[in-house]
């Protein structure tokens, strides 16, 4: 059976037109479904635990929204082995969905989720925050300049005028740039574990403007923060940058944008099973672009071959 969770309020506000379009396919190649309206935050994590609970032997949990929403569902997953998991991207940003080449198109996109015999299977990430509460990502999770932005855009009134018009992206484009002046760089302490024969990586971040550990390559409406990152490795893929002045690091968003910033002065990118940050000053943190908090103790690791994935 397939079940649908919809929302209709987030990303480019256009999930509502794409569902009618969905609805009227469905109906009209004869596809059997039930369909699940989210009312509130946090909704779409209640659907899909209940949604997980039933007695189906092949749930197949399609999301119509953004990332937000697919951050959501993810993490109100209660059995991950009973899921096919598919998503047509309604989003800003879509960057879960790039990852996977899902097209934009609702009819390609449904498509692609029906004639998914077996999938493919990819790796999420999880944090786990000092009080050990517990976030699942599917895109990234990171400290720094991008959490910060991700929490200006809480309630911001431009993102929601820029979402009206379908340049919601355009808002982390413009509070990345005010924030990066304004913010105070972090100082951090960030064990690493890679597996190889190096093992155990400790490094002291004195000045770290950012650190993203990435699942999919690019986050923030495309922008490729570790462009070798894939979902199926079993790793986290991380980019950080430190060790250079603001004014440096502005003139780098062009780089870091178009993805040529590797082996650049100032940033690291690496590939790690598991992390773990210890600082004296809380730390803003985001999973997914959601804002989770202001913490100094963090963990995170990969979640290897966990979710199957309609495509």
């Amino acid at each position: 059976m397939y079940y649908f969770i919809v929302n209709y309020t987030g990303g480019s506000g256009k999930t509502k037109k794409t569902w009618n379009r969905i609805h009227f396919l469905l109906n009209e190649k004869g596809i059997e479904y039930k369909a699940y309206v989210t009312k509130r935050v946090g909704h779409a994590q209640e659907l899909a635990a209940r949604i997980s609970e039933m007695e189906d032997e092949d749930i197949r949990l399609v999301v119509v929204g953004g990332d937000g929403t697919i951050n959501e569902v993810l993490n109100g997953i209660t059995d991950f082995s009973r899921i096919r998991f598919g998503v047509i991207p309604t989003g800003s940003g879509n960057d879960f969905a790039r990852g996977l080449n899902i097209s934009k198109n609702p009819d390609e996109a449904l498509d692609l989720i029906l004639a998914s015999a077996r999938g493919m299977t990819i790796d999420l990430g999880e944090v786990i925050i000092g009080d050990g509460d517990r976030r699942v990502f599917g895109i990234s999770s990171g400290i720094g300049l991008d959490a910060i932005v991700c929490k200006k855009n809480l309630n911001s009134k431009t993102k929601k005028f820029l979402n009206k018009i379908g340049l919601g992206s355009l808002s982390y484009v413009i509070k990345t740039i005010t924030t990066l002046f304004s913010m105070e760089k972090y100082s951090v302490r960030v064990k690493m574990n890679n597996s190889k024969e190096d093992g155990i990586n400790v490094i002291r971040f004195n000045d770290l403007i950012f650190l993203a550990s990435m699942n999919f390559a690019a986050e923030g409406g495309g922008v490729p923060m570790n462009p070798g990152a894939r979902a199926d490795d079993g790793l986290l893929s991380i980019c950080a940058v430190s060790g250079i002045p603001k004014w440096r690091a502005f003139l780098m968003l062009p780089v870091l944008v178009k993805g040529k910033h590797v082996k650049k002065k100032g940033f690291l990118l690496e590939d790690v099973e598991s992390l773990v940050f210890d600082a004296e000053k809380p730390m803003v943190l985001h999973a997914d672009g959601e804002y989770l908090g202001d913490v100094t103790h963090i963990e995170m690791r990969v979640l290897k071959d966990i979710l199957n994935i309609l495509v």
